[in-house]
């Protein structure tokens, strides 16, 4: 099986460079004004959603999606179950890690040692330094110091830290893991159950359904009489998180079931059917609790579930089928090195705050269509760069 399937799909590759696109684009729109509310976050309380809320649970789909490839990957190459679950564990520690610093961030006092903006951009430089894509042929020396470096420096920033809020204390605390740790939770999820399934579809399936039933069991209320261990243990997003990616890791075990049987054709109707089950069953439950991202309602998960299976499927056809990939040539960096195009605007965010007024793009360029273009072109820009650093091996890899 593993040698009749690629390491990666390329389809995957681009999906992920569209949404880390659009991800930097949606996450610069703070930035703007007088822009369409159909590009942002939609209110807690609403019952809706605007392009900002299907960009998030687009990248646990695909999360989900590159599980397997992944997976299999390490079992061609001769690692044992063993070895494959600390990589699980290894790059879910990583992600909770970062994420764990990045959410103290909104709490960062005025009144510490550091101000702010180089705190930001110190604990970024931490996370290159230990998770590097570091040259085979470096020295293993030079290598330890380096990475030894990093994990100095992140705790030396963990110390000096100090935060404003008169809740949470002025130490760094986690309260929500920030976006990487809710990926690094739902991937964890989402891994494990694969690894143990064999790619049995019945579990896969099964563990997709849990997920979502959970979802819905807190939104129903099914699940106030245990509510109290929430705050010791719980599923990331009520379920919602590792149900995006459990969705992802049952269409990409079907594909690679199909294709290796060599009934490829037999994806349309099936993705198809499924997307369209989803879509219904999240309008079927959106009277009960509407759609919104922030409360991570059933409807929300299941319509961006079936938003994201469309795209996957469009992207099938285009790369795979249609060879199309030059189309996407100058944002694939950003489905390669991912974490990097992610990490990039935290230092330029940095920067533009330590310069304050002195660099400020005029009003005109942050409103309206205008700065909607700015902001496409900013995202663009930074995918670029990361193509640039990925050329030069400058990458994050865990």
């Amino acid at each position: 099986m593993a040698n009749s399937i690629p390491r990666r799909l390329l389809s995957i590759d681009i999906f992920r460079a569209i949404t880390m696109l659009l991800m930097i684009f949606v996450n610069d729109l703070w930035s703007l004004t007088n822009i369409p509310g159909w590009l942002e976050h939609v209110g807690k309380n609403d019952d809706g959603m605007g392009l900002a809320d299907t960009v998030f649970p687009a990248f646990l789909f695909i999360v989900g999606l590159s599980i397997p490839f992944a997976i299999m990957a390490r079992q061609a190459r001769g690692d044992s179950q063993f070895k494959i679950l600390m990589y699980i564990f290894t790059r879910t520690f990583a992600l909770l890690v970062m994420g764990f610093f990045h959410v103290n961030l909104e709490d960062y006092s005025k009144l510490a040692l550091i101000p702010k903006p180089i705190w930001q951009i110190l604990i970024t430089v931490a996370f290159f330094l230990i998770w590097l894509d570091y040259s085979p042929s470096m020295p293993k020396m030079k290598k330890n110091i380096l990475q030894g470096s990093g994990i100095v420096l992140l705790i030396i920033l963990a110390i000096l830290f100090k935060g404003d809020d008169p809740v949470r204390g002025t130490y760094m605390r986690p309260h929500w893991w920030g976006i990487l740790g809710l990926i690094g939770w739902a991937y964890l999820l989402g891994a494990v159950v694969y690894l143990f399934s064999k790619q049995s579809l019945v579990i896969i399936t099964a563990a997709l359904l849990f997920f979502l039933y959970f979802n819905i069991g807190v939104n129903a209320g099914w699940l106030d009489s245990i509510d109290k261990i929430k705050k010791y243990i719980w599923i990331s997003g009520d379920g919602s998180m590792p149900a995006l990616t459990m969705a992802g890791v049952l269409i990409s075990v079907i594909y690679i079931k199909l294709r290796n049987q060599n009934k490829t054709a037999q994806c349309w109707w099936i993705f198809t059917a499924i997307a369209i089950v989803m879509l219904l069953a999240g309008f079927y439950y959106r009277p009960r609790w509407g759609i919104s991202k922030i409360r991570a309602t059933p409807s929300w998960v299941m319509i961006c579930t079936a938003i994201s299976i469309a795209m996957f499927l469009l992207l099938i056809f285009l790369i795979d089928i249609k060879k199309k990939e030059k189309w996407f040539a100058i944002i694939k960096p950003g489905g390669t090195s991912t974490l990097t195009a992610y990490l990039l605007p935290y230092i330029h965010y940095a920067l533009i705050n330590m310069l304050g007024k002195a660099f400020v793009l005029p009003l005109i360029l942050r409103t309206g269509g205008i700065g909607i273009i700015k902001s496409l072109l900013y995202a663009l820009i930074i995918i670029i760069i990361t193509g640039f650093l990925e050329r030069k091996r400058i990458r994050l890899k865990i």
